[in-house]
């Protein structure tokens, strides 16, 4: 029951004399010297931003929404001109084919043979199952 005390004080004694190895170089700052201003993606395809995304003049809702208007991934993004300002005011026809280009596959299994999975063999299911455990060489 004392050594148990005798060890505490002097495991607390061992980490009072403890100093950290860490040491901060003091309060965290923004730099000023950085440029916040947007700038293109070094991988983008133009090198430039959209044309209203720059201007001072919009909020950057609007900027961003006439962004969106000729913006397309899988199709358009912008909502139809319809008077009424309805979604899906147009029909799926008059907006175009959805058919793929040539070359262009939506699913892996209509791909050309080489490159589609190859079948699973049984013994390696076997093996796969077992851990390998029943393959003897």
């Amino acid at each position: 029951m004392f050594a148990t005390k005798c060890l505490r004080q002097a495991s607390a004694a061992a980490h009072a004399e403890r100093t950290p190895m860490i040491k901060f170089l003091g309060k965290r700052s923004i730099p000023s010297s950085i440029d916040h201003t947007p700038h293109a993606h070094p991988a983008s395809p133009t090198h430039e931003l959209p044309a209203d995304f720059t201007s001072s003049q919009k909020s950057s809702s609007a900027s961003f929404s006439s962004y969106r208007q000729q913006a397309q991934q899988h199709g358009p993004l912008g909502r139809s001109k319809a008077a009424d300002g309805t979604l899906g005011s147009l029909s799926g026809q008059s907006l175009g084919s959805v058919a793929p280009a040539k070359g262009e596959f939506f699913d892996r299994s209509e791909l050309p043979a080489r490159f589609r999975r190859q079948p699973i063999d049984l013994s390696e299911i076997d093996a796969i199952e077992t851990g390998g455990a029943t393959l003897v060489c």
